[in-house]
């Protein structure tokens, strides 16, 4: 549990996790929405092109995370209000906890799944069409399907989760109306 504060308005996060939540968060979507899409296609050359960008888009959400990690171990996050944090029950905080620790696991896990099933398929990841990764596991078809499943499982594990603290956050925000929302927010 966090610690609490005593205040009228909530402590809020500083503002390069605002960013780093919002640009991840948001580029999280787009990246899920694009997997969604692209997995559907016929085989074409635009279809190439977009498991490229999904690719390309993997390797930033992994640097992204990366940061996200470094600057969250070197950054404690703001206290909760005492009036919330005695208000919540118990299992809320535990699933509070449990969301956004398998949340930052996830944001590793999706991302090198994903290029090991492309390392296994025998179709290397190539940074904006200039950098080639190393491939890290051997080109295997079962071992691709392997991958190519576990990584869906895990996006679409990523996409519950997700959602779930999206609608926690509503929760707090329209039903509790207890003000955690714009500790995550810009302006004042």
């Amino acid at each position: 549990m966090y610690p609490s504060s005593e205040s009228s308005s909530p402590p809020r996060y500083h503002p390069v996790a605002v960013l780093l939540h919002w640009v991840l968060g948001a580029a999280l979507v787009a990246v899920f929405a694009l997997g969604m899409y692209m997995h559907e296609l016929p085989f074409s050359p635009r279809r190439l092109q977009l498991y490229s960008w999904h690719k390309w888009a993997g390797v930033i959400l992994f640097a992204l995370a990366f940061v996200r990690l470094a600057w969250r171990l070197t950054h404690r996050p703001p206290a909760w209000p005492a009036s919330v944090a005695q208000a919540m029950p118990r299992w809320q905080h535990i699933a509070h906890h449990g969301t956004h620790h398998a949340l930052y696991a996830l944001f590793f896990v999706v991302p090198l799944l994903g290029w090991a099933f492309s390392s296994a398929a025998g179709f290397p990841v190539v940074l904006f069409g200039l950098w080639p990764l190393p491939d890290w596991v051997p080109v295997s078809e079962p071992l691709a399907e392997a991958l190519k499943q576990a990584h869906k499982f895990a996006a679409l594990a990523m996409g519950a989760l997700v959602m779930l603290h999206v609608a926690a956050a509503l929760k707090h925000q329209l039903i509790d109306r207890d003000g955690l929302l714009a500790r995550m927010g810009w302006g004042r």
